[in-house]
């Protein structure tokens, strides 16, 4: 099996609620690297939508997740996901978001990788420090010494979370299911 596709018994995360404080707090003056060498401060993304979803990992083909990653519910679909989110990008641009972004807490030089291997057409922020999961209150999990981000999306406009998905699955549907939301948004 490879990275981009899924076991058919994954098991399905349950919303826990952790997420549900989301939509309508402030974004706080946060400031991530991005893949491309940048630093992109989240709360001065503009009054346009952003897409931001937050994943736990990406493995390195010829490297294997953290034991047990396959029971933890939402772990596994990292780069099924990225695919989704780069197969939808001109289509999520073209239903209103301007920016396209993915998160998670590997190091840029990490991400840098899963961008030129993927082909992904946007960059990806890099969280060691869970400097937003802290400010946000962000869920996450902890498998083989890591502390990972839950897998949920944000929808940033105008310094405000205007829409958070989740929990998310199945991972590799996503990006269409953040698509059809933009799609059912007014302006």
């Amino acid at each position: 099996m490879t990275g981009s596709q899924l076991p058919p018994d994954l098991p399905v995360p349950e919303d826990d609620g952790a997420a549900a404080h989301l939509p309508g707090t402030a974004v706080p003056p946060v400031e991530l690297r991005a893949t491309d060498g940048a630093t992109v401060r989240l709360d001065a993304l503009g009054p346009d939508r952003t897409v931001i979803y937050a994943y736990p990992l990406t493995a390195r083909p010829g490297t294997e997740p953290p034991d047990g990653w396959d029971s933890i519910p939402g772990a596994r679909g990292c780069t099924p996901e990225a695919c989704g989110f780069r197969d939808h990008h001109q289509d999520l641009r073209a239903a209103g978001a301007v920016d396209v972004f993915g998160l998670s807490s590997q190091d840029v030089d990490y991400q840098r990788e899963v961008v030129e291997r993927l082909h992904l057409p946007f960059r990806m922020l890099s969280d060691p420090t869970h400097s937003l999961a802290g400010a946000l209150g962000l869920p996450t999990f902890d498998a083989g010494g890591l502390t990972l981000y839950k897998r949920l999306t944000l929808i940033i406009r105008d310094g405000v979370v205007e829409h958070a998905f989740y929990p998310v699955f199945p991972p590799d549907q996503h990006a269409h299911q953040v698509l059809t939301w933009l799609r059912g948004q007014r302006t």
